[in-house]
């Protein structure tokens, strides 16, 4: 008996390690997925213009209207159940797939009837149509997410998504070499969605092997637990991609194309934040009530891990923008430097939201983060509706960092409040003067090349983190190595 103590040591420097290594795998596929979504972008901003690229965007925001509405909370409350101790597993996956299939088979009859709706032009009707299609694998694919969460393999989801992101990008470039218009610009959706879900189905079988259930008992005790987030799913749709519909029908396809340009880069790196509370979020799940110890360690260096990234996200870009908008879009979207640099700091806010969000959903308190989040969507739309049709993309860009903020605020006082969790503010001031140093380097050198400001000021930010030992060497170590993944999965 005196050696289990020791024994649970090592499994939790075992479990850090494999959480680590997951961070860093999945970080760098996501980190070239994030490149080559932007390549594509260049591509496509270049090949159909303002107005072209609106109405891509466009019907990019309806294929987050069909994944909203079919979500019903199932990836959320599914991660979470096969996480506790003794699930269920393949009976929990069978009933849940099986329910997202159903939901999913709905929103595809549903979409031709929504065209009645909105005065699009025919190409934004007809893809519409391939989004819908395009999501049913979709949304196949992000159940399966659950069973990787658990078994800290979400290093897979990332890489069979920058497979998929090869072949979508492939599409895009000889659509755009060909001159084949806008609907094979739209079918690269297809192409990566069928792709990616086929690799992660997969892999999926090593994990576990389901099949499909109709347990509809189990659906109706399950659905009341998982509809409250599922609700939650909608409202974020209506204050995170309202804006874009309301643009195209209030201002015009141009003016979309401006925002989006901007919103494309916040949308290609909000992955990240999602990605590590996914990874962190059945550790959490199993120990809020079994382990607060455990629970707020984790907690406390996630929230670290997110102050640490997005100092540099933030100062990079108020100096960048303009480089990075004409890598993305080129000169003919010159205006959506400043929409950036606006846009940011809803990114910095979505990072935390992401944090606190998760807390409450292993809280067992999804719905109180519901009523957080319809009244960011009141917020959201009320103010879109009153300043969008005077001040177009920059009223929307100034809506949504006040969005975020909201629920950043809310869910935070929630967590105070209910979960007694308040996150410990260590090694912050390093953060903040490594910041400091990385301004003062864009500054100083703001007449040099783009690629060489944005490498050295990034080297400079972390040379100065690892000075500060905001940053342990044996942190950095630790995310490349795979012993702790091998140690992890060798334990009994």
């Amino acid at each position: 008996m005196g050696h289990w103590p020791l024994r649970g040591k090592f499994q939790d420097m075992a479990i850090a390690r494999k959480i680590a290594y997951n961070v860093f795998i999945s970080s760098t596929a996501k980190v070239l997925s994030t490149i080559l979504a932007l390549v594509s972008i260049g591509f496509i901003t270049r090949y159909l213009g303002k107005e072209g690229f609106g109405n891509y965007a466009t019907v990019l925001a309806f294929f987050s209207f069909f994944t909203a509405f079919s979500d019903l909370g199932l990836y959320h409350i599914s991660t979470r159940e096969i996480s506790r101790i003794g699930a269920a597993e393949e009976k929990i996956m069978g009933n849940i797939f099986s329910l997202r299939i159903i939901s999913s088979l709905l929103m595809l009859i549903i979409a031709p009837f929504l065209l009645l709706v909105f005065s699009y032009p025919p190409e934004v009707e007809r893809g519409i149509i391939i989004a819908a299609a395009a999501f049913l694998f979709s949304s196949g694919y992000q159940v399966l997410n659950g069973v990787f969460q658990k078994n800290l393999a979400m290093d897979k989801v990332a890489i069979s998504e920058l497979i998929g992101k090869v072949i979508q990008v492939a599409v895009v470039v000889a659509a755009v070499k060909l001159n084949l218009g806008f609907d094979w610009i739209m079918s690269s959706l297809l192409f990566y969605m069928v792709v990616t879900f086929s690799i992660v189905f997969i892999w999926s079988r090593k994990y576990t092997r389901f099949k499909m259930h109709f347990d509809f008992a189990y659906w109706k005790e399950f659905l009341k637990e998982s509809i409250p987030m599922g609700i939650a799913t909608i409202i974020t749709f209506l204050y995170f991609k309202m804006d874009t519909i309301l643009l195209s029908v209030m201002r015009g396809s141009a003016d979309v194309g401006i925002y989006n340009a901007a919103y494309k880069v916040l949308e290609n790196i909000t992955f990240f934040p999602a990605m590590v509370a996914g990874l962190v979020m059945p550790i959490m799940s199993a120990s809020i009530f079994a382990n607060r110890k455990n629970f707020e360690e984790i907690s406390n260096k996630t929230f670290k891990f997110f102050v640490i990234l997005i100092v540099p996200i933030v100062v990079g870009t108020l100096f960048l923008a303009e480089g990075i908008i004409n890598l993305i879009g080129g000169a003919g979207f010159a205006e959506s430097a400043n929409i950036l640099r606006i846009i940011m700091f809803s990114l910095a806010f979505i990072f935390f939201g992401n944090f606190f969000n998760t807390i409450l959903i292993v809280g067992n308190l999804q719905k109180k983060l519901m009523f957080v989040l319809a009244l960011a969507a009141i917020i959201n739309i009320s103010l879109n509706l009153i300043f969008i049709p005077r001040f177009s993309y920059t009223a929307a860009a100034y809506v949504s960092v006040i969005t975020e903020m909201a629920v950043v605020a809310l869910t935070a006082y929630l967590v105070i409040k209910k979960i007694k969790y308040i996150p410990k503010l260590e090694k912050i001031p390093g953060v903040l003067m490594g910041g400091l140093f990385m301004a003062a380097f864009l500054y100083v050198f703001r007449e040099f090349n783009f690629f060489f400001l944005a490498l050295g000021s990034a080297a400079v930010y972390f040379l100065l983190l690892w000075a500060f030992r905001v940053i342990q060497t044996s942190e950095i170590i630790s995310l490349i190595s795979k012993k702790g993944v091998e140690e992890y999965e060798t334990l009994p």
